[in-house]
């Protein structure tokens, strides 16, 4: 039998680690784990991120927002109602109000105690995990509620600013281009006609690219450019058969709640030699 194929046979009792890194060497395609989701502890937590890196994800997908005093943290929603047992606006808290919430809604008792985190803990814990492990992590920045300077200088702190991705407006990432030339920027791109004046405003690294958009074509000609492809494949679009097609399509990036689904789904898609 094929070794891809033993691995495939075997991926259910195969370390996570191994598995990402057989994964990374034989997929030509990378993983974000979309607001660190791993079906396992709630999004845009620590107890998800620390999955995330055990299952050995490229990116980790985090939403950046500020506090009523300036500190950097990780939600979603502009809004504490959904995720947390907080109420209203996230903006109008301070640091150490939001600190006295729980993260954990809707989780039951093992997560109640989970706090929404800083972003200078994601960086301390992702920082960590790349000191000790070959296989590097790093962070797909969605920046919904900051500003440039404080949301890099905190990535620089950790050594982490020109590996991580950038995704925003682009007024947004244009500013941050400013700020930090060396960024790596991930417009959005809905259609093939917002090419062109993308890559004159932003220089972008990849295109975070409408997943119902994508063609081979389309996927040439941002190449041809020397420019990735990134894109969501989420809600619906979450399965095996998506990520055959990714595979198919030459994407170099998907972004899933479902990391260890993708790898399973990938190794076992790989032709035998």
């Amino acid at each position: 039998m094929n070794i891809l194929a033993i691995f495939a046979c075997y991926l259910h009792v195969i370390a996570p680690s191994d598995t990402a890194t057989i994964f990374r060497k034989q997929v030509p395609i990378q993983i974000s784990a979309h607001r660190g989701n791993t079906g396992w502890a709630p999004e845009n937590s620590m107890a998800t991120f620390q999955k995330a890196l055990e299952i050995g994800v490229n990116f980790i997908e985090i939403d950046v927002r500020t506090s009523a005093d300036g500190q950097l943290v990780i939600l979603h929603d502009g809004n504490l109602d959904r995720t947390t047992n907080g109420h209203g606006p996230i903006k109008q808290l301070t640091f150490t109000e939001i600190r006295k919430l729980s993260a954990g809604k809707g989780y039951g008792p093992a997560f109640e105690k989970e706090k929404i985190p800083s972003l200078e803990e994601v960086c301390q814990l992702i920082s960590r995990w790349n000191k000790k492990h070959p296989q590097k992590t790093f962070i797909y920045v969605d920046c919904k509620d900051v500003a440039p300077k404080p949301l890099v200088e905190m990535l620089k702190k950790y050594a982490l600013a020109e590996e991580s991705c950038f995704y925003g407006s682009d007024s947004f990432l244009e500013n941050l281009k400013t700020e930090f030339p060396a960024a790596k920027l991930m417009p959005s791109l809905k259609n093939k006609g917002e090419i062109e004046s993308k890559i004159e405003r932003l220089q972008p690294y990849a295109f975070d690219t409408n997943w119902l958009a994508i063609t081979p074509e389309l996927v040439q000609e941002i190449h041809q450019r020397g420019i990735k492809v990134f894109s969501d494949v989420l809600g619906p679009f979450d399965q095996s058969s998506t990520y055959q097609k990714a595979l198919k399509l030459g994407i170099d990036l998907i972004q899933t709640d479902k990391p260890r689904l993708v790898q399973k789904t990938l190794l076992q898609a790989i032709p035998v030699n």
